[in-house]
């Protein structure tokens, strides 16, 4: 048969097949790729371009990945529920997906905090290196399949500042009473130093500062603690926050709604969360570099933390991590590993990257 014979005959076959109205197979991929529209509730406003843009950035990659058959609609904090109830909407069903941070639910358990930072922890390469290669992130997927949720990684500020303070710090004896927004877990290595601990949402922070409901805060760095307007009510800034010298940002999902994805939407929710973890960082990076000459610039004064505070902070550390070890079996399970990763990569950071930073930024310190 020649080719312009055969090529006659299948479109008779085809023909023929409309007219006696059959169909012919949709392809698979076709068929595998439904439209499908979620709803994503943020810990953050909107005006921290940053974090929250990260779910935006995310929200986007899927639809791209996707063609536009899986979008998710993003919702900052407040919309439709507070954002330190994100991860309660995951898993009750009301969302099915979040954009959090685990430290915020120590609460329920104080082992949500390891998947995010822990006082004197990873830093952003470490903490990347835990949960890629290290075990990370099966150990906090297995946690967080108690909660009928699974995770991945969105995002890594960087280590952050110590905070704002509306006086000055020059000793432990000066933390005495002193009322501290802080996060996770740091409240409770400050609490024996006499810091009394808070836990509020970004929004609100302003305001209790002003009012003095608030002596100080954390929130993040430079860059997103100056569009929050911290340096108007407290001027004396500090670094480091030895709590979170590497904290990783979250996408949240409902466990049995991301199971019932089609596995190329799967892979698409993988790659978009991947984007997002190296792209939060090296937004960081640029706008907090930018972001400290500025507050520099308007007056604020720019402290480290005392070294006895942060001696004071470690060995309260310490004792806690062991306090938690000896009484909450998921939490041991999940820090002795990453204790033992801490110690051995610790190690040779010493060896290459401290030497090698400490040399070159005392040079250039020194104008050379």
């Amino acid at each position: 048969m020649d080719r312009r014979s055969f090529i006659t005959r299948a479109g008779a076959v085809s023909g023929g097949a409309v007219a006696t109205g059959l169909s012919l197979a949709a392809p698979a991929l076709a068929q595998s790729a439904p439209t499908l529209r979620w709803r994503m509730t943020s810990s953050f406003p909107n005006t921290l371009d940053t974090l929250f843009g990260s779910s935006k950035l995310f929200s986007q990659t899927i639809s791209d990945l996707t063609d536009g058959r899986f979008t998710i609609d993003v919702f900052p904090a407040g919309e439709l529920v507070p954002g330190l109830q994100a991860f309660d909407a995951v898993q009750d069903g009301t969302v099915e997906a979040a954009h959090t941070v685990l430290y915020y639910y120590v609460g329920k358990d104080p082992t949500f905090a390891i998947g995010s930072s822990i006082p004197f922890g990873l830093n952003a390469r470490q903490q990347n290196a835990w949960l890629y290669n290290g075990g990370g992130n099966e150990a906090i997927d297995a946690f967080l399949s108690d909660y009928g949720v699974t995770a991945f990684p969105a995002g890594n500020t960087g280590t952050q500042m110590g905070g704002w303070f509306r006086k000055e710090i020059n000793s432990v004896a000066d933390l005495q009473g002193l009322k501290m927004r802080i996060a996770g877990i740091a409240g409770q290595v400050l609490a024996p130093l006499g810091v009394i601990g808070q836990q509020l949402a970004g929004g609100d922070v302003y305001p209790a500062l002003e009012r003095g409901t608030l002596d100080a805060t954390e929130f993040v760095g430079p860059y997103d603690d100056e569009k929050l307007g911290f340096y108007q009510v407290a001027p004396y800034y500090y670094y480091p926050a030895f709590w979170e010298a590497g904290p990783t940002v979250h996408f949240v999902f409902n466990k049995k709604q991301m199971e019932t994805l089609p596995p190329t939407y799967q892979a698409a929710v993988r790659t978009a969360s991947a984007l997002c973890n190296t792209r939060m960082l090296a937004d960081y990076d640029v706008k907090n570099s930018r972001a400290i000459r500025s507050l520099v610039g308007k007056g604020v004064k720019l402290r480290p933390l005392p070294q006895d505070v942060l001696s004071a902070a470690y060995d309260s550390s310490r004792k806690i991590y062991a306090d938690l070890s000896a009484s909450n079996a998921k939490w041991k399970t999940i820090y002795d590993p990453w204790n033992q990763f801490r110690s051995e990569i610790y190690e040779w950071f010493r060896v290459a990257e401290y030497t090698n930073d400490t040399f070159a930024y005392t040079q250039q310190a020194a104008g050379k």
